[in-house]
């Protein structure tokens, strides 16, 4: 087997890429799906079209490559977290349009949990706060509003999982004894994953009424017992004939650059910038409540590859181990690019928004804060809205898209001061100095490894740089998404033998150096917090 392959589910599309042994891609394809806006604040996917779009990209790369499904040795999966399909095992059709993790339907659920005074209590247990983000509200809204689904629950006819395990399912034989699994990162983001007993939780499961048997099997992230395997057959150019390709890595998306950064190491970090933004920083198996709006969060679990001691099929001596992080979340970044595409249509595509920002030398006052689903962290509001301010007859459209690009950088900014508070005051760290791409001895980030598609835009990395006073560094392979799970994949079949060796891959394309001064950035911060107080709140 001479590559290891992975699909990437995002919220606005699916890539396949195909690795070799250096980490090097050989072959990748994309394709967006389609966006479904029922009402304001409602988000859906069709979870269908979302399948025949896997199918669709897996067979692509392959041609593009020359590759033979033969040739893969393994593949891993990873996904957008948090949104929820509920099907049908027996005929493998979702009940529902997939409730996507910006959807904010599930706000009175939310609202009802805090009211009850029960945010202390799912937090001590699940690393997170009540919020429409993750899938448990979004499950319980299902079950509460959509026909007889809660009867057909109870009687097994419906169950649930995050995007990995719908395809996770798909892959290995859907209505023919497909996997109904998921893995630690992503249960971790459901609400209902006790993260001290890394189990679902009974008392979760009763306060959001959802029926146990609807959940997914819990399993390791890279595991050599592998989920299943995908028949060639599948995709195009696929023989019948051929052997299955084990399917044996899963994490979400976020978790799966974290570990494509090879950032495995406590206090090390990334910030991957994609449809959303997200900051992680690995605890390793720490778990660090935080106490300045992050979250807590599985980063990876694995059981060791374990040559061919096998019995009864499984592999012997290979315990889960498991890894956590603390994570800043922000709801919309490349998405507020794609807003100014679809929406407003000031752009044609968002490679252009390099160059219009450019074009001007500041945004002229304007201030963009893309709450279009509530804010993420720090803040936690799901009543606030977007907001652009300090408009005036001299504003561009250029001005407007640079307003876009910083309001990016200066969410990330937020969260890197989050980050920097909880481990000053957890001093999990303390006092070990740490290498490059983590924290330094006193406790600020001074590299931050970046990855995901808006990295290409040099002048938004620039951007960052300045506005957090930190050193950007974005490594040769950017799309670190995929790479991560196909680093789980293929170290569960052992075409890796090590993490150790994995570090071997990683490589610097670029560095990008502060250039505003103290001054500049001060000034700059100081107008984004007051556009964020005016976006908060706006629905109350």
């Amino acid at each position: 087997m001479t590559y290891v392959a992975a699909i990437d589910q995002g919220t606005t599309g699916t890539r396949f890429m195909i690795f070799d042994h250096a980490g090097k891609v050989v072959s990748s394809h994309y394709e967006e799906h389609q966006q479904i806006y029922p009402q304001p604040g409602w988000v859906e996917h069709d979870a269908r079209e979302i399948w025949e779009k896997t199918r669709a990209v897996v067979s692509a790369a392959l041609q593009k490559g020359n590759v033979r499904a033969a040739d893969l040795a393994a593949i891993g999966v990873t996904n957008q977290r948090e949104t929820t399909v509920v099907w049908n095992p027996k005929t493998g059709e979702p009940y529902h349009h997939a409730i996507v993790w910006q959807d904010t339907r599930s706000q009175a659920i939310c609202q009802r949990l805090i009211d009850a005074g029960k945010d202390a209590f799912i937090r001590s247990k699940t690393g997170l706060p009540i919020a429409t983000y993750f899938s448990a509200p979004k499950i319980q809204w299902l079950l509460e509003n959509v026909g007889d689904l809660r009867a057909k629950a109870e009687r097994g006819e419906a169950i649930f999982g995050t995007i990995d395990s719908w395809l996770i399912w798909n892959f290995t034989g859907g209505i023919r004894g497909g996997a109904h699994i998921t893995d630690y990162t992503n249960a971790s983001r459901t609400m209902l994953l006790n993260l001290q007993t890394l189990d679902w939780d009974d008392e979760l499961l009763a306060l959001f009424n959802i029926p146990r048997a609807m959940l997914p099997q819990l399993r390791a992230s890279s595991d050599p017992n592998t989920y299943g395997t995908c028949p060639p057959s599948l995709f195009r150019g696929g023989a019948g004939g051929e052997v299955g390709i084990p399917v044996c890595g899963d994490l979400g998306d976020q978790q799966a650059a974290l570990f494509g950064q090879v950032a495995f190491e406590p206090g090390e970090a990334k910030n991957t910038y994609g449809t959303g933004c997200f900051m992680l920083m690995s605890t390793g198996t720490e778990i660090v409540p935080s106490k300045s709006g992050l979250l807590t969060t599985v980063a990876s679990s694995w059981r060791d590859h374990a040559g061919g001691d096998r019995v009864g099929g499984e592999h012997k001596g290979s315990p889960l181990q498991k890894s956590f992080a603390l994570e800043g979340s922000i709801a919309i970044a490349g998405a507020a690019v794609q807003w100014l595409r679809d929406n407003l249509k000031i752009i044609s595509n968002a490679a252009e928004t390099e160059e219009i920002a450019q074009s001007v030398e500041d945004t002229g006052g304007v201030y963009f804060v893309p709450a279009f689903n509530g804010l993420f962290a720090p803040h936690w509001d799901m009543y606030a809205r977007g907001t652009l301010v300090g408009l005036t007859r001299y504003t561009t459209r250029a001005h407007i898209v640079r307003a876009t690009l910083e309001a990016i950088c200066f969410q990330t900014r937020e969260v890197l001061e989050a980050m920097e508070k909880d481990v000053q005051e957890t001093r999990f760290l303390d006092p070990a100095p740490l290498r490059f791409g983590g924290l330094q001895e006193n406790g600020f980030l001074k590299t931050l490894k970046v990855d995901g598609g808006a990295v290409k835009n040099n002048f938004l990395m620039q951007l960052q740089a300045d506005i957090l006073g930190t050193r950007v560094v974005r490594p040769i392979v950017n799309e670190t998404t995929a790479l991560g799970a196909a680093y789980a994949a293929g170290l569960a079949v052992g075409f890796w033998k090590s993490r150790e060796e994995l570090k071997e891959n990683w490589s610097v394309d670029r560095e990008f150096v502060p250039a505003w001064g103290d001054a500049r950035r001060a000034e700059s911060y100081r107008g984004w917090k007051r556009a964020v107080e005016r976006a908060k709140g706006w629905l109350m």
